[in-house]
């Protein structure tokens, strides 16, 4: 494949790492099939048909959650030994094969947690890891920016698969829905995966960020280095080295946090507004309006992390989550749902998108696919254990969420508090333990 790459690298009139981007992106789309917006479509039509619980169909979210945690490792590994056009091409075949499963899992509870389960690990690790390693390893001084546009490709996957699938579901049935929605990932996903991915810049001789070897570390017109701290000292972490950082657990801790609320919210988010009286079709297209503010957040995001610290973001990504969590307890209206809505998918969009830049940013590009496999259980338990969380509080609570949106809220605003001491770790070479910069620290 690097024979085709090589060809369309020295023929397009741009950097070849978009492309390599777009292709991630494509894959970063497709996992919403397991995504916990578009399994919150079928949230509300599985009870109904099958008279089961809200725990028990937040369950198999939750069993796939806790087996990504012990999933994210090796694939962390074998992106790093492999590369990741082949752990996407697998991610993407399988999760296309468990999706298309799903229609048949009112047979036996047994298939909807195997097919559940499976969906989501691919979700939380191969179509997670893969996309967000390769483009921190092709783009460097544009990284926040290259992330930024990634998770929008996410966040279209997190539009379009919903209302595909509510759309299909109306139609046709939800059975249908999950049998449309795996032909999808195999249509978008699978040929740009395959074809169009290579590791890392260096493997068809170009440099990150399309620089050349007189661009690096030299002034650009306005007088400003085109080199990042990375590339300046040539610096780059183990693994061993990263894990006795204080900052990596500090990210990987706040992230897993966040993304209890990510997965408390999202999936129960349209049954959350059904309870409060809004009408089922209004609280389903409150989904769209999440997705459409996590798409605006991504790019948002992005470009902030390139003018200010890693730490000062993420906690205001976790406060601006927190209000949106808030916001839900009051939600009587729809407008007020919407606002909620939109809100919290701004907030989403950063928890995608600042983890990743952080993780390249402080660790370097060599070892970000085992950093990465390594920090992402983190994640996958906050998953599991909000996929389940709200359901059981629905359960226990007298058909009502209150409970568990109040214990969201607060816990995003300690989050918010903890994440301001997520800074820049010194590497064990520098004698003199001088500290990376990072974009804000003047």
């Amino acid at each position: 494949m690097h024979i085709l790459i090589t060809f369309l690298s020295r023929r397009l009139p741009f950097y070849y790492g978009w492309v390599v981007l777009g292709a991630a992106g494509s894959s970063m789309l497709v996992r919403n099939a397991a995504g916990s917006l578009t399994f919150a479509v079928f949230v509300p039509l599985i009870a109904d048909d099958t008279g089961w619980s809200r725990a028990l169909i937040g369950g198999a979210a939750a069993l796939g959650g806790l087996l990504a945690t012990g999933a994210s490792p090796p694939v962390g590994w074998a992106v790093d030994r492999f590369g990741a056009r082949v752990v996407l091409v697998m991610g993407i075949i399988v999760i296309g094969l468990s999706t298309i499963a799903m229609a048949w899992l009112s047979v036996h509870v047994a298939i909807f947690y195997a097919a559940l389960a499976i969906g989501r690990i691919m979700f939380s690790s191969p179509l997670n890891v893969g996309p967000a390693t390769v483009v921190g390893r092709w783009f460097v001084r544009q990284r926040g920016r290259a992330t930024g546009f990634l998770f929008l490709s996410h966040s279209g996957g997190m539009v379009l698969f919903p209302l595909v699938a509510t759309w299909v579901s109306v139609v046709w049935g939800w059975e249908a829905a999950w049998i449309v929605l795996g032909l999808m990932v195999y249509v978008i996903a699978l040929g740009p995966a395959a074809l169009l991915i290579a590791q890392r810049p260096e493997d068809v001789g170009l440099l990150p960020d399309g620089d050349t070897p007189d661009d690096v570390g030299n002034e650009n017109d306005a007088g400003q280095t085109t080199a990042t701290p990375e590339a300046e000292s040539g610096i780059e972490w183990t693994t061993r080295q990263a894990l006795g950082t204080p900052a990596l657990w500090v990210l990987a801790l706040g992230t897993g946090f966040l993304f209890l609320l990510q997965s408390g919210t999202n999936t129960y988010q349209a049954d959350l507004l059904r309870s409060k009286g809004i009408d089922l079709a209004l609280s389903q297209f409150s989904i769209v309006i999440n997705a459409a503010g996590t798409g605006i957040g991504s790019v948002l995001w992005g470009r902030v992390l390139d003018q200010v610290r890693v730490s000062y973001t993420y906690a205001i990504v976790a406060l601006v989550m927190a209000v949106a969590c808030g916001i839900f307890v009051v939600a009587e209206t729809v407008w007020l749902a919407f606002i909620g809505a939109g809100l919290f998918g701004v907030a989403v969009g950063g928890i995608l998108v600042v983890p990743p830049v952080a993780y390249a940013n402080f660790f370097g590009r060599e070892s970000l696919g085992t950093i990465r496999g390594v920090t992402e259980p983190f994640t996958s338990l906050g998953q599991a254990i909000g996929a389940v969380a709200s359901g059981l509080v629905y359960q226990f609570a007298g058909d009502s969420y209150t409970i568990a949106f109040v214990a969201y809220a607060v816990l995003g605003a300690l989050t918010a508090a903890a994440l301001l001491l997520a800074r820049p770790p010194k590497h064990p070479s520098l004698a003199g333990g001088v500290m990376a910069e990072e974009p804000g620290d003047g």
